[in-house]
């Protein structure tokens, strides 16, 4: 298995605070929500990180030098300013101690691992037919289309749809915020972005 925890531990010692873009960064697809010094929240989704910065895929992107508090789904929250714009997006430092950096080593290694391993796909959690499989979901431009859910499980569904759309996306099936991590032939499946109790599913389908 992966592990990043050591060459940041290593980097961290060695490079300066300005220099966290030589930190190991871990290619991620995690879902969230962040806010700027306007205090308004938006949605985006982390594709990579390290414990000294990370890049978001976002509907706003900011200014440079910004304020920037996240709230990242297995992450937590960290907060640091913008440090670069790219098209759909932006790159942003991570202020945090070296026990916070510690922290976020460990749980990037995890998802890292995860990846590795494919855990989205694993079936671990029981799969069931709801009663009521007619449902909804919001696309990433915010249309809602109506779709039939062939199964759910604590963790993901999958879902029979006309429009597939690509693979990392956020979207929203009923009340649940999910990504998509797999297309196939009458629709796609979703990863959850935590794990839901069996009356979450049921009261948000």
């Amino acid at each position: 298995m992966s592990s990043v925890a050591e060459p940041y531990r290593t980097a961290r010692r060695v490079l300066p605070k300005v220099d966290r873009r030589r930190f190991q960064r871990v290619k991620i697809n995690v879902l969230g929500r962040f806010m700027l010094p306007n205090r308004a929240e938006y949605p985006c989704q982390v594709v990579d990180m390290s414990p000294g910065g990370a890049a978001l895929m976002a509907p706003v992107s900011g200014e440079v030098g910004q304020r920037v508090i996240a709230y990242v789904d297995h992450i937590g929250r960290i907060e640091g300013e913008i440090s670069r714009l790219f098209e759909g997006g932006f790159a942003m430092t991570v202020n945090a101690t070296a026990r916070k950096r510690d922290k976020l080593a460990s749980q990037l290694t995890w998802l890292a691992n995860r990846h590795v391993l494919n855990l989205p796909e694993d079936r671990r959690h029981e799969r069931i037919v709801p009663r009521n499989p007619f449902s909804h979901v919001i696309l990433p431009d915010g249309r809602e289309i109506r779709c039939r859910i062939i199964d759910v499980s604590l963790s993901g569904a999958a879902v029979a749809v006309d429009i597939r759309p690509p693979l990392g996306a956020a979207v929203t099936l009923g009340r649940m915020r999910a990504r998509v991590v797999r297309h196939f032939e009458d629709g796609i499946a979703l990863e959850f972005a935590a794990l839901q109790s069996p009356d979450v599913i049921s009261n948000n389908l």
